[in-house]
Order: structure tokens, then C-alpha cells, then sequence
């Protein structure tokens, strides 16, 4: 070998180390810039699917909407903005034409199309096990007919001017993935393809959910190349992930951090009032004692209390809401008399929380044949709603106050929803976010006459049951005239609340807390959106 020769060989070698030594700063770079995109979020309940048709429930419905679309968005204030349908218009009163998105494909690359809104509508209220249907949102509608690959006409047996708000809240699916697969091959991920921002990679039922970026999405290109979900039930434990750095962002602050929190120039805090009432359910489905409800000493009662209004009022007027939203939920809610805040469609100014009067609730007791009250036991989550646990031992102090011998018993969300929907308890403390806005909606889903054929009160676990009140709630919901509607809703509402259908206790206030340098757009809804958080800079 020359000396050339060798100087040339060693030059080469020299370049080949720079080179990769170029690339490996390069991978460096890539991996960093990766980390940088990755974000975690805790959640404060466990989802119990990811199958968008499984169960209706606010944190699958929230979570879900990353991987999987419907036809009409909600923004942050639950106003309604083009989805996968860009357009949509009522034809006549039993008519509507959606106009679809172009160009917009599964996470499969197969492309949308009308045929996949046509199965995913009919598969929606139709999956079997569901705790709670999405029949409600499905139910006016008599066909979806097809007229090319991107516009649908939905044709419903009655007028449904919430026809775009119900269909909101149905996720589409893949016609061609869907037919053959069953919740277990949504939550195993084999069928979770959606048109969303994100693509499914991992779910771990009670522990975590992690997505990645669906690069090509429709909709622009999301900050997160990949976010983790971490179901962080415990308050104190969500708490902690937030300071210790393992999430970036919390939902849900327990009230008891808030002032701390917000103190910290290392968090930032966001709050607003929300579309979710915590309510009590009390079971009328039986003639005699309703489940875990009884005489003082043990024995069945002859008649089931709960179907008698003045004991109805008697619980309502032993609650002393002030004392709740001041104290438990440390003045991060308001007292509730309907089922929506004001702000809302369909709310009545006449509908004032119900004045707490102890005294008042013995007397109706006694007129009802209870003088001596009875034993009840309050069921409720404990990881569901903001302080459930809570709320539900100040109950019991109330209803004590009265006469009532009370018993409390609180489980994880997942149980607890199953075992509520089969009325298996007597006094169920329950919270419903009305994801349309409408009260005539959350009255359909909570108060009307219990019939999942026709889509009514599919979330009626008290089983109350008013003819004259599902009378002018149906007439209100085909009504297309919105203030004629409106004024039909309002005379169901106060028609219902007078009958004490359900005891309304009060509206969450949603509070999120993200780290320096993050920002999270609150929302009505109180969805936990990975689409809303984004880098201060």
C-alpha cells in the first residue's frame, strides 16, 4: 500500500466517523424531540371499554374520541361544528341530508365512506352487555339511505330537531372491521380503527390507555406523537403524579389542592362550570321495599316508599345542598333544582334548588305512614364523580337528622354501574352530563318511561314512570320549532321536578391542572382531551 494509498484510506475512515457520528446525534435529536412530544394524563376514573358503542358513559365517551369519530364535533362550550359530516340540513321534518368529508381515511388506510355511517348507526344502540345503550341517540331514526359514497339521508320516524346533537355523540367505525368483531376485539385493539387524531396501541383495563399520532390526520397534525392516560382514581395519588412529574396534566383536582395548586407557579389551573348533575336515583320498579331498603329492623316493608311522592320530597327537603357545595365539594359546584345550570337549552327559572327543611321532611314522613322513618342503604361510586364518597356520607348525616337509620356502601365505578343498571340497589347516587345541552335530552335518557325499544329512559335506573310527563317530553322533541320547543321542555321539566322524578343535588365544577408551560381549553362537557392541551409556546 502507497503512503497515498493509506492517507486516502484513513480520510475515508475519518468521514465514515463523522458520518456517524452525525447520525448518531441525528437519533439523539429524533428521540429527544420524541420524548418532547409524549405527554401523560391522569384520569380520575377507569374507562370499562374501548368499543365507542359499548357503554355510555362520560369517560369512554371521552377518551374514545381520540381514536374514533362521529359525524358532528362539540367544542369546549358544546357547540356543534362539522366532524366527519361537513354539512347537514333537515330536508323536512322527517329528513336529513348529511354531507360527508372527503378524503379522510381509517387508521387501516381503507377510505370512510357513507357505507361505514349507515353500519355504525345501526351497531350503536345494538351491542350486546351494554350497561348503558346508545339507543337514546339512535332511537328516531327509521333509515339511513345511502345516496353516494359521501351523503347519507337519515330518515326518522318523528321529528327530531336533536338529530345532529344525538348523532354527535355516536362514534363511525369501519363497516368492514365492525361486522365481524365484538367489544373484546376493541379493547384487545384488533378492531379499534378509527378516522381520529390518534391510533390505538395499548389498553389496560384499571390502569392505562396509550395512543400515538395519527400523522395525516384531516384535521392538522396534533402536538403528541404519543399520549398515555393513566386511570389515577385515587384523588391523593393523582395528586401526586401531577408533582412528582409522572402526568403532565390531571382532571378532576381534588377541591382540597385547588387553592395549593394554584398557588404554584409550577401549575397551571383551569375551571369551569359543567353540563353534569349529581343526582339521587330511588328505585320504584318493585311494589313492595325496593332493594336494601327496609323497616327498622330488618323486615320487608309492605310497600315501596319511594313510589310515594311526599317521601320523595321528604329526601329532597332533608338535603341541605348549600352545606354540600360549601363544605364537601369546598364551593367548587352550585346547588342544583333541574338537571342543567341555566346557561343551558330547556332550563326553567322557576326550577330553584330545593330548600332544605328538615322539620318539614319529618312531618311529610309521617303523613306517609313513616313516623318512625325506615333503614335505607345510599350506593355510590367512589372514584367516579368529584368527591362521591364523600357526598354520600353526608347524605347519610342528613337523612339521620330525620330519622332514618342509614347504611353507606361505595364501590369502584366499574362494579358500580353494573349492578345499578340491574336495580340492584334502592337509593343510587348517580351524576349524567347532558352532552347535547338540552335538558329534553337528559330527561329522555333519565326520566322517561324505561323502554329501550323506543330509546326512552334507557338510563331510568329509579324506573320513574309519568304518562302526562312523557306525553309533553315526546311532543317537545318533535317539535321542530325551537321556541316553541323550548317552551315544551321547560313545562316537562317543571312538570317532573314537582314529582321529585330524581333528587337533583348539585353541578360539578371541572378543574384541571397541567404543568408550566401547558395549556388545557376547559370544556362544558368535561371531557379530558388530549386535542385541547397544547405547548404554551
Amino acid at each position: 500500500m502507497t503512503l497515498a494509498h493509506l492517507h486516502s484510506v484513513r480520510k475515508m475512515r475519518l468521514m465514515s466517523f463523522i458520518c456517524l457520528g452525525f447520525s448518531i446525534l441525528a437519533i439523539t435529536s429524533s428521540v429527544a424531540k420524541t420524548k418532547a412530544r409524549e405527554v401523560s394524563i391522569g384520569l380520575q376514573a377507569a374507562i370499562t371499554s374501548m368499543d365507542p358503542h359499548y357503554h355510555n358513559v362520560g369517560p369512554n365517551n371521552s377518551l374514545v374520541r381520540h381514536v374514533f369519530e362521529s359525524l358532528v364535533h362539540i367544542d369546549e362550550n358544546q357547540k356543534l361544528v362539522p366532524g366527519l359530516a361537513t354539512s347537514w340540513k333537515a330536508l323536512d321534518d322527517l329528513t336529513w341530508e348529511f354531507k360527508l368529508r372527503k378524503n379522510v381515511r381509517f387508521h387501516d388506510g381503507s377510505p370512510f365512506t357513507a357505507e361505514d355511517v349507515a353500519f355504525s348507526i345501526k351497531r350503536a344502540p345494538n351491542v350486546p352487555n351494554s350497561p348503558s345503550s346508545f339507543a337514546t341517540f339512535t332511537r328516531s331514526i327509521a333509515d339511513v339511505k345511502i345516496v353516494d359514497s359521501h351523503t347519507v339521508i337519515v330518515k326518522t320516524t318523528s321529528a327530531n330537531v336533536l338529530l345532529p346533537s344525538d348523532l354527535a355523540v355516536v362514534r363511525i367505525i369501519s363497516k368492514n372491521v365492525g361486522e365481524k368483531a365484538s367489544t373484546e376485539d376493541y379493547n384487545s385493539g384488533k378492531a379499534a380503527i378509527g378516522t381520529g387524531p390518534y391510533k390505538f396501541q395499548e389498553y389496560i383495563p384499571n390502569q392505562r390507555v396509550v395512543l400515538k399520532a395519527n400523522y395525516g390526520y384531516w384535521g392538522g397534525e396534533e402536538p403528541w406523537d404519543v399520549v398515555t392516560f393513566k386511570m389515577l382514581t385515587n384523588p391523593a395519588a393523582r395528586v401526586a403524579a401531577l408533582l412528582s412529574g409522572d402526568v403532565q396534566m390531571i382532571e378532576t383536582v381534588p377541591t382540597a389542592d385547588i387553592v395549593k395548586l394554584s398557588k404554584d407557579a409550577k401549575y397551571s389551573l383551569v375551571d369551569k362550570i359543567s353540563n353534569r348533575v349529581i343526582y339521587v336515583h330511588l328505585n320504584q320498579s318493585t311494589e313492595k321495599s325496593p332493594p336494601f331498603v327496609t323497616a327498622k329492623d330488618g323486615k320487608p316493608l309492605d310497600k315501596n316508599p319511594f313510589r310515594d311522592l311526599r317521601v320523595r320530597k321528604a329526601l329532597s327537603m332533608a338535603i341541605n345542598r348549600d352545606a354540600i357545595v360549601s363544605r364537601v365539594m369546598e364551593g367548587k359546584a352550585q346547588s342544583a333544582g333541574q338537571l342543567l345550570p341555566e346557561i343551558f337549552f330547556g332550563t326553567s327559572k322557576k326550577l330553584k334548588p330545593q330548600k332544605f327543611d328538615p322539620d318539614g321532611a319529618k312531618r311529610l314522613l309521617a303523613e306517609a305512614g313513616y313516623p318512625n322513618g325506615f333503614q335505607m342503604t345510599i350506593h355510590g361510586p367512589n372514584n367516579r364523580y368529584i368527591n362521591d364518597a364523600n357526598i354520600a356520607q353526608a347524605l347519610a348525616q342528613m337523612y339521620t337528622r330525620i330519622g332514618l337509620d342509614i347504611k353507606v356502601e361505595t364501590m369502584p365505578s366499574s362494579v358500580y354501574f353494573t349492578r345499578a343498571s340491574k336495580l340492584e340497589f334502592g337509593f343510587m347516587l348517580l351524576g349524567w352530563g347532558t352532552e347535547s345541552g338540552e335538558q329534553g335530552s337528559a330527561m329522555r335518557s333519565l326520566l322517561a318511561t324505561h323502554d329501550t325499544a323506543k330509546g326512552m329512559g334507557v338510563t331510568n335506573r329509579g324506573r320513574y314512570s309519568n304518562a302526562e310527563f312523557d306525553k309533553v317530553l315526546s311532543d317537545a322533541l318533535v317539535t321542530m320549532d325551537e321556541k316553541k320547543r323550548e317552551a315544551m321542555i321547560i313545562k316537562a321539566a317543571e312538570m317532573v321536578m314537582a314529582d321529585v322524578g330524581l333528587i337533583p343535588l348539585h353541578y360539578e365544577f371541572s378543574t384541571w391542572a397541567t404543568t408550566k408551560g401547558l395549556k388545557y381549553a376547559a370544556r362544558t362537557d368535561q371531557y379530558t382531551l388530549a386535542i385541547g392541551l397544547k405547548p404554551t409556546k
